[in-house]
């Protein structure tokens, strides 16, 4: 369908409102309008209303199909994927998830392992359309020293393709140890990453938080944590980041991911903390097809009774920007997973009612994550933007978001890239011994 030149017209393409901000256009209830797309040397040089100009005889009609720009994953595990077959959680909760993760790390993450098992995640995610991916890298002794320069080597060898982020990963109690977290932010910046902790409720939380923006401030650093993973609704530590960056008046950006627990709090609680992380312009990223797998977890007599997901509608209505992305991919944390953003937005609308009215919420997927990662011209579409979409046979939200559309179409500027997905059996050698 996208023919192989350098120029082309794609004809009567679907586009949403919130994805393409430069197309005057009347859009449908649903926020589709029909669009034609000019292509040309890897850009996009024009989109227009469709039959606003007259259109050459060749032009591609695509009948109406949903063009959307490249996704952007701006939370990933890529140097914990694909574990699974070789380390399960052995009951699907959080703590059985920590245990397999640590013990796995301890005994098998050499350099060639992580550098496979993230080329494989790469593979996957490029084939199903993402343009940047942001990933945790463990970052626990001796950890940091095996993982960082394989995400470098990493980040090279993907350039042009993936834009690769990361962020390291550590529980705050690791920042105690002050001499050695101030090597470790040193070591983020030298690889121009993200300084990243996992939050808890313990007793000096507010002491150890200002060490962590101590950090941020004196590299230059963005901020990006894991909080509140928990149902426990004594877990406030989304507010304690909130206050921390507003006193420590941080003026980088702050991603904030998970925040389950918020969802338990009396309501006077949630106001409370959505004012403060409004005012300090935290970002928040949801997890749900992870959080719905860990989160209520009891034993296996048990129905599940809430959903995992943060209050992210809440959080839109006060202006906080707010993503979703994919978090683990078959491995303790969860067995499924294949870092493909459509699935996770498909997963996302039905858990958390993105719907009735969609309204801007596929910039969830796209353009908040880009801006939250400094990505400038990715996750919309745009005039004398890379020309890099994805062409989808649906017509609407129910016929894309019904089916995978394995046979989407995925253009790289401006050419139909081979979506190879990667088999399984290339990571069996290191699921035994």
């Amino acid at each position: 369908m996208i023919p192989d030149k350098a120029s082309y017209r794609l004809a009567n393409a679907r586009l949403h409102a919130s994805l393409t901000p430069g197309l005057a256009a009347a859009f449908d209830s649903d926020g589709f309008a029909l669009a034609d797309i000019s292509v040309a040397d890897g850009k996009i040089s024009s989109i227009a209303s469709h039959g606003k100009s007259k259109l050459p005889a060749d032009a591609i009609d695509l009948a109406g199909r949903i063009v959307l720009p490249c996704f952007v994953d701006c939370h990933t595990h890529i140097d914990k994927g694909h574990i699974w077959p070789r380390k399960p959680n052995p009951d699907g909760t959080f703590m059985g998830a920590l245990n397999a993760t640590g013990a796995d790390r301890a005994a098998r993450w050499s350099a060639e392992d992580v550098a496979r098992r993230m080329d494989f995640s790469l593979r996957s995610a490029y084939a199903h359309g993402t343009k940047a991916v942001r990933t945790h890298l463990d970052s626990v002794p001796p950890q940091e020293e095996i993982s960082w320069p394989v995400f470098e080597t990493m980040r090279e060898r993907w350039r042009g393709r993936i834009e690769l982020q990361a962020a390291c990963l550590l529980g705050i109690e690791g920042v105690r140890d002050k001499k050695w977290f101030e090597k470790l932010a040193k070591r983020v910046a030298a690889a121009k990453g993200v300084l990243g902790v996992v939050t808890y409720m313990v007793p000096d939380l507010e002491e150890l938080l200002d060490q962590v923006f101590a950090q941020a401030i004196k590299h230059g650093l963005d901020l990006d944590f894991h909080a509140d993973e928990t149902d426990d609704v004594a877990a406030i530590s989304l507010k304690k980041i909130a206050e921390a960056s507003l006193w420590n008046g941080f003026e980088g950006n702050i991603l904030v991911g998970h925040c389950c627990s918020l969802a338990r709090q009396p309501d006077l609680e949630v106001l409370d903390t959505l004012d403060k992380v409004a005012k300090a312009g935290l970002a928040v990223v949801s997890l749900p097809m992870c959080n719905l797998y860990l989160q209520d977890r009891r034993n296996n007599e048990t129905t599940p009774r809430w959903r995992g997901v943060t209050l992210l509608h809440e959080m839109k209505a006060r202006g906080i920007k707010a993503a979703v992305a994919s978090d683990n991919t078959r491995d303790p944390f969860y067995a499924y997973g294949d870092l493909d953003m459509l699935e996770v937005y498909r997963m996302a609308t039905r858990i958390l009612h993105f719907d009735h009215p969609v309204g801007d919420w596929p910039k969830a997927m796209a353009a908040t994550p880009a801006e939250v990662m400094r990505l400038d011209g990715a996750g919309t579409l745009a005039a004398g933007g890379s020309a890099d979409f994805i062409v989808f046979k649906g017509r609407n939200w129910t016929e894309l978001l019904s089916r995978p559309e394995s046979d989407r179409i995925v253009v790289r500027e401006g050419r139909a890239i081979e979506r190879q997905l990667p088999d399984y059996a290339e990571l069996d050698e290191l699921m035994v011994g």
